[in-house]
């Protein structure tokens, strides 16, 4: 893909639809690692343990963002970045469903917690292939 360094509607618009997405993605991480006893009990977890987990998943939404961050910066220029992030993105939808589809109706707290995440990750996946196909589209 040839890179062309002038900033674009087209790029700006990539750029604001990565960027939702990244936002989304860093305020759920920080949310889990600033107040993780307000989440843990969705997923049937408790005291420090369940703190624990949640704040993990938090450190791992952060670890995530890192091609989400670069494909922000230039989308042009890091496309691989942002093919990485849309990849992230699916295989998080395709894992959170995996998960869901394995619960027993015993585990209904559990599994709304899991449908959240699955309409985030649809919806995020749903932006950044919007971004990626405006971008594939401005530099052919």
């Amino acid at each position: 893909m040839k890179y062309t360094p002038q900033l674009t509607r087209e790029t700006w618009l990539a750029q604001c639809l990565i960027l939702l997405v990244t936002a989304w993605n860093l305020q759920a991480a920080l949310a889990f690692l600033l107040q993780p006893e307000r989440f843990a009990p969705g997923f049937m977890l408790s005291g420090a343990p369940g703190a624990a987990a949640v704040r993990g998943v938090g450190v791992l939404f952060v670890m995530w963002n890192i091609p989400y961050l670069v494909a922000l910066w230039n989308p042009q220029k890091y496309f691989l970045a942002l093919q990485l992030a849309v990849a992230m993105q699916a295989v998080g939808l395709v894992g959170e469903t995996w998960i869901l589809s394995t619960l027993t109706a015993e585990y209904a707290l559990l599994a709304d917690s899991i449908r959240r995440f699955i309409a985030f990750d649809a919806a995020g996946l749903l932006l950044l292939l919007i971004a990626l196909l405006i971008i594939r589209k401005s530099t052919l």
